[in-house]
């Protein structure tokens, strides 16, 4: 406690942050199990900020030396000092998910027996299966925040994830499907052979769609995307543009729009960290601030931003709950939770029948953003071709291609059917990675330029 202190003695805040961190991953593949890897970690970062500078200091080994030598480090940032602390975040009794650790739900033995039947299950399902990739994964973090004032705010976060990928071939073609997902809970339910198997279905009907799509159109057309997963277009091309560090220093799409229209009217997108066991939860930040949910868009217009501790000071706002990091080796940012956007009226068939030449894009790959101007090109995974209302041919290569700050305002029609991801979201920013969800209904987006290769 003197140390940390001492460390941001005329600073504007600061933060002893210590992680321990065990995790472990199973992938059986082409028939054997191919990787089974175990990991466990542990270490501090010691922060002070002053202003809209931060010094961090970290290291793996938790002694009284190395907390000195990370404070040398983090002092740089405060400077002749002059700053005065920021209050301490609010506490929480509020529990997301529970503390268990879900590497202990199962046996290795039996993890490894599970992934050979599913390996067997699937290849069994059709005749076409030449290649099944499983995997089996889970972690356990435990997080405490010193707070200089003397509070501890600490949150013990579980995470688990099962996975299925098929490989389809005919006539030498071949092409794959991949599902799964998970969160914040254990591994025993998604162990159970009615889970893993209804998996392994969908994985497999994805591939067949695959298998017999066709190249995708190129040109400006309307489209229709699907709920769910395909929520990850709105992460991308909009939530990046809505976290305060981009807004703060004017670098965003949506800078100094606050109070304006910047979506069509219905339109209403939210950030919430309070969804119990989904992936993108948490209890509290890395910080200490309690998660929320917070609205970003309502009703088409931009009323928020999502904030971490220095940047809500420096824009004179309060902290939202979204300080996260990847690891104690790595300092704090603005970060989503999970970001949707909520349903509406419209009957999801009716959205379809209204699209009279377009694509139906329900599954997506990675994607790329541009954060200063929203511009963004997105990988269509499963896309089928519309014409006159009338769901067609599967295609093949389809790119979506627009800016997100356009798109909002292009949307015309909201389905009533707002779902959220399986739970397999993982987000960078500043090469740092954490998990997320996503989310949003069906909806029909006018005017987005489609990439493809049919002649």
């Amino acid at each position: 406690m003197a140390i940390l202190r001492d460390t941001v003695a005329g600073a504007d805040d600061g933060e002893l942050f210590l992680e321990r961190r065990r995790s472990e991953a199973l992938v059986f593949d082409d028939g054997r199990l191919r990787n089974a890897s175990y990991d466990a970690s542990e270490g501090f970062g010691l922060r002070a900020v002053r202003g809209d500078v931060a010094g961090y200091g970290h290291a793996t080994e938790i002694s009284e030396s190395a907390l000195k030598r990370a404070a040398e480090t983090a002092r740089l940032a405060v400077g002749h000092g002059g700053g005065v602390m920021a209050d301490a975040p609010k506490g929480t009794n509020l529990r997301l998910y529970s503390d268990a650790d879900p590497m202990l739900d199962a046996t290795f033995g039996l993890k490894v027996e599970t992934l050979r039947e599913i390996d067997a299950f699937a290849r069994a399902l059709d005749p076409r299966v030449v290649q099944v990739s499983a995997t089996i994964a889970a972690s356990h973090q435990e997080v405490f925040i010193l707070r200089p004032e003397g509070g501890l705010v600490s949150d013990i976060r579980p995470m688990s994830r099962l996975n299925i990928s098929v490989m389809v071939e005919e006539n030498g073609r071949r092409e794959s499907g991949s599902f799964g997902g998970g969160g914040r809970s254990g591994l025993t339910a998604m162990m159970m052979a009615s889970h893993w198997q209804a998996v392994a279905h969908e994985a497999l009907r994805i591939a067949l769609v695959n298998l017999r799509a066709v190249a995708a159109p190129a040109g400006v057309m309307d489209v229709v995307v699907g709920p769910g997963w395909p929520g990850v277009l709105l992460h991308e091309a909009v939530g990046h543009g809505l976290e305060g560090d981009f807004n703060r220093k004017k670098t965003s799409a949506f800078a100094g729009l606050l109070g304006q229209r910047v979506a069509a009217p219905g339109v209403t997108v939210l950030d919430d960290g309070t969804i119990p066991d989904r992936r993108g939860s948490i209890t509290v930040d890395d910080e200490g601030t309690p998660s929320a949910k917070n609205v970003l868009i309502e009703d088409g217009v931009l009323v928020g931003y999502m904030q971490d501790r220095q940047n809500a000071r420096l824009m004179g706002v309060a902290p939202t709950g979204n300080g996260r990091r990847e690891s104690h080796a790595h300092i704090p940012m603005p970060r989503m939770t999970n970001t949707y956007m909520l349903g509406g009226t419209a009957n999801p068939a009716d959205i379809l029948a209204g699209l009279k030449d377009g694509i139906y894009a329900v599954g997506f790959s990675g994607g790329q953003v541009d954060i200063t101007n929203g511009k963004f090109v997105f990988n269509c995974t499963e896309a089928y071709r519309v014409r006159n209302g009338v769901v067609g041919e599967p295609v093949k290569g389809a790119t979506l291609i627009g800016d997100g700050a356009t798109a909002l305002k292009q949307i015309r029609a909201i389905g009533n059917d707002m779902a959220l991801d399986p739970g397999i979201g993982n987000c960078g920013k500043a090469g740092q990675w954490v998990p997320v969800g996503v989310g949003q209904p069906t909806l029909m987006i006018g005017g987005l330029t489609v990439g493809g290769s049919a002649a």
